[in-house]
């Protein structure tokens, strides 16, 4: 086989041009199956992880990526280094064809001309990898160990589908452990660790800044794809250490973790931020606010691929979204978009630019008390508000905004600082 491959990828710029057209017949090929990771065999890959089927999928959809004109399958197995049979069965996943009774996810589109079979994505593949504006900073690559390809059946009231492949996203337990001491067990998407330790760090106020945090240690994150769990070690400096143990709790989290491990009512209003005086320089129009939730959609590469996502991004007063950050939990999102805020702004040594927070999900208390720890002024969600997050951003001074839609929102607490039309 590996002489073939070599054969016919030496013949390709020899090849008359032709006009390719779409193959019409199937081929039995076996599905791929999260069980079957050792069927793979990428060319000097040493662990079962680098050798996961979900990883020869993203490599096969990036390397198409590369190229505007359809690509060989034999170039493809060359530039890949696996074999014909891997990446058959990842076409199989991949592509809009029914193959042996199961349809893919319709990112490529298989194609033939002459003898030589070709590869290219579909509009939805291209979208999907679509990366965003070099100024603003996602989360595209995280796709890989944060997904997992699925066999299911769609039904109706009709009956039921056949089997399809369709992308679920990853949920492992998170653990954080600060300086040898277990903290925190939290449900998360095994992407963007380190910002998501600096941005837990921060949001729960452990840290004043990611200055105070001198280590973090990612442990298993290669197992994450297999649904095992992740450890973040931090080493943090002392006089928060003793901070810490002197309130600290252990959180058995879910992905939407509320007051877990807070031992009384009195130290839940304790862990509440202060009264805020009012800070009205940042002004929000409306114009901008409803660019940025429009144009959203575009930047969650990964829920485009599973449903199941929650964002939190960062956009400048001009609706222009500078990061985003996703996971399977609001929260986490949101930790993740602090801490690689934060991360930003200690490499670059310079503020972030003045805009407003946004997330796809309802506002509830905990994401308030993060934005106001992190000194961000406006909140804005697609969903609605909780009574508590209510009176929290009325107290911290956030502008609270909810019910965000193509041409209307509501807005909750400090409405002077949403501009109107015609100011």
């Amino acid at each position: 086989m590996n002489q073939e491959v070599k054969q016919e990828a030496n013949q390709e710029a020899n090849q008359e041009a032709k006009q390719p057209v779409k193959l019409a017949g199937t081929v039995s090929i076996p599905v791929v199956d999260s069980s079957s990771a050792d069927s793979f065999s990428l060319a000097g890959s040493s662990s079962k992880a680098e050798r996961s089927p979900q990883l020869l999928m993203q490599a096969l959809l990036n390397e198409l990526a590369a190229h505007s004109e359809p690509v060989s399958m034999a170039r493809l197995c060359k530039r890949l280094g696996v074999r014909m049979s891997s990446l058959l069965r990842c076409v199989a996943a991949l592509s809009e064809d029914i193959i042996a009774g199961v349809a893919g996810l319709g990112l490529l589109q298989r194609l033939q001309l002459g003898e030589r079979e070709l590869l290219q994505l579909t509009d939805k593949g291209r979208a999907s990898l679509a990366r965003v504006e070099p100024e603003v900073e996602s989360e595209f690559e995280s796709a890989v160990g944060a997904t997992q390809p699925v066999q299911v059946r769609r039904h109706t009231v009709s009956g039921a589908g056949p089997a399809v492949i369709d992308t679920v996203a990853e949920e492992v337990p998170v653990a954080l452990v600060y300086n040898g001491i277990s903290h925190a067990v939290m449900m998360a998407s095994p992407l963007a660790l380190e910002d998501f330790a600096i941005g837990f760090s921060l949001s729960e106020a452990i840290v004043d800044s990611c200055r105070q945090i001198y280590d973090i240690e990612i442990i298993g994150n290669a197992a994450a794809a297999a649904g095992q769990g992740v450890e973040l070690r931090l080493t943090i400096a002392a006089v928060c250490f003793v901070r810490l143990k002197e309130k600290r709790r252990l959180l058995a989290g879910s992905s939407g973790c509320g007051i877990c491990g807070i031992e009384s009512l009195k130290a839940f209003e304790a862990a509440l931020p202060a009264p805020a005086a009012l800070d009205l320089s940042t002004r929000l129009s409306a114009t901008a606010l409803l660019k940025a939730f429009a144009a959203m959609p575009q930047f969650q590469t990964i829920n485009a691929l599973t449903g199941a996502m929650h964002a939190a991004a960062w956009a400048d007063l001009d609706g222009n979204i500078l990061m985003l950050r996703e996971d399977v939990g609001r929260h986490n999102a949101m930790d993740k978009l602090i801490g690689a805020m934060a991360i930003t702004e200690q490499q670059s040594g310079q503020a972030r630019p003045a805009g407003f927070v946004m997330m796809s999900s309802r506002a509830s208390y905990e994401l308030v008390q993060k934005a106001a720890r992190a000194g961000m002024p406006v909140l804005a969600t697609i969903s609605a508000p909780t009574s508590l997050a209510i009176k929290i951003a009325a107290d911290a001074g956030i502008t609270l905004i909810g019910f965000v839609r193509d041409a209307s929102f509501v807005s909750y607490t400090h409405t002077a600082r949403i501009l109107a039309l015609q100011d």
